[in-house]
């Protein structure tokens, strides 16, 4: 048997075959793209508000245009959805890391509540800045 017949014979990782899917995997997958939406689209878009903010009235006109524009509330509105779940992720993880938290029913509970809290969290910010702005 060739060197390259033995590494096509051997078995792939066997992870596909023993997890099952569940919220932990889920909770973890949104950390990363959460993590990475804050990173690639996020941080280019406070260097432009910050740049804006100190070149002048013109350039802040410009950047609100946009944000205020239908798409630019749309990437402001994942982006804080980003945020809130990154933070609940964050926070799971953090009691994890101290020791807690590893009871499967606790596990799997928190797994789940944690994008649903961030989904929550991301509702009550937009909903105060569409509908508190009159009060």
């Amino acid at each position: 048997m060739s060197q390259r017949d033995h590494h096509s014979a051997r078995p792939l990782s066997p992870h596909l075959q023993i997890w099952r899917w569940g919220p932990h995997m889920l909770v973890s997958i949104l950390h990363r793209v959460s993590g990475s939406a804050m990173a690639l689209v996020g941080l280019p878009l406070l260097v432009w508000f910050l740049g804006a903010l100190a070149s002048g009235p013109e350039a802040f006109a410009t950047f609100t245009f946009w944000m205020g524009s239908p798409i630019g509330l749309v990437v402001l509105f994942g982006l804080s959805w980003a945020f809130f779940n990154h933070m609940m992720s964050g926070l799971r993880h953090f009691v994890l890391d101290i020791g807690a938290g590893y009871d499967l029913d606790v596990n799997r509970f928190w797994s789940i509540a944690s994008p649903v809290i961030g989904v929550l969290l991301t509702l009550a910010l937009w909903s105060y800045l569409l509908f508190a702005k009159g009060a």
